[in-house]
């Protein structure tokens, strides 16, 4: 599953410079001049990650940051880049929401390594997941296979989301059950999980033309392939 990075960044030679070093990574990448562009890339695309300057006219990364944790209750990973240098600033940015500061000048070599570390760390922040083109967008809800849009219910959607966050493994189930129901809603019996799963295949599979990502595992449940 490829994550995708924004950077946010008014000096274009060090947007292309973390690019470089970052997509060599095997990560996507997103890039915006300030905090304006940023809320708009952020909205529309819903990154994994979010490496931004401090300081940045129209929205600040100050500014970027609280309007990411506080506005969109989001808690997705966020490295700020600033030339301050104060301990006073540093834990009053790791206060604010930031998960890890890096001083300029930096080495985009560091900033990968910084990248890699926070994610292992923070594995389960990501806010969007993709495979093979398809897409799931957990803030806004939307589903999109190679830019399709999917009209799903809520409890297909869950059902997906459940798919999606466990890739190639075997779900029973009774485990798809606990998940969509987990309230002991239990008048539902196990057919309910078959005919989730056969109306992800007719809205996905079938009108997109898409490739087998549901896959039966008789007398076990059901898979999520992703090859």
């Amino acid at each position: 599953m490829q994550k995708d990075i924004l950077i946010v960044e008014d000096d274009m030679k060090i947007r292309k410079l973390l690019r470089i070093y970052l997509e060599k990574e095997g990560y996507g990448v997103l890039e915006a001049q300030n905090g304006e562009e940023a809320r708009a890339i952020f909205q529309q695309d819903e990154p994994c990650f979010v490496i931004t300057d401090l300081m940045m006219p129209k929205f600040s990364g100050e500014q970027l940051c609280k309007w990411i944790r506080h506005e969109l209750k989001s808690d997705i990973p966020i490295i700020m880049l600033t030339a301050k240098i104060t301990e006073s600033e540093r834990i009053a940015g790791l206060q604010m929401g930031a998960d890890d500061y890096i001083i300029k000048p930096f080495s985009p070599q560091e900033v990968v390594v910084r990248v890699n570390t926070v994610l292992k760390r923070m594995a389960n922040r990501c806010s969007k997941i993709s495979y093979r083109g398809l897409t799931i967008k957990t803030l806004s809800g939307e589903v999109k296979y190679k830019g399709v849009d999917i009209a799903l219910t809520q409890h297909e959607f869950r059902l997906l989301h459940f798919f999606m966050k466990h890739p190639n493994q075997i779900l029973s189930r009774e485990q798809i059950l606990n998940e969509l129901y987990p309230n002991d809603e239990r008048s539902v019996i196990d057919r309910t999980v078959d005919v989730h799963v056969g109306k992800l295949r007719e809205k996905i599979e079938a009108s997109c033309q898409a490739p087998t990502f549901f896959q039966t595992v008789r007398g076990m449940g059901y898979r999520f392939v992703t090859y």
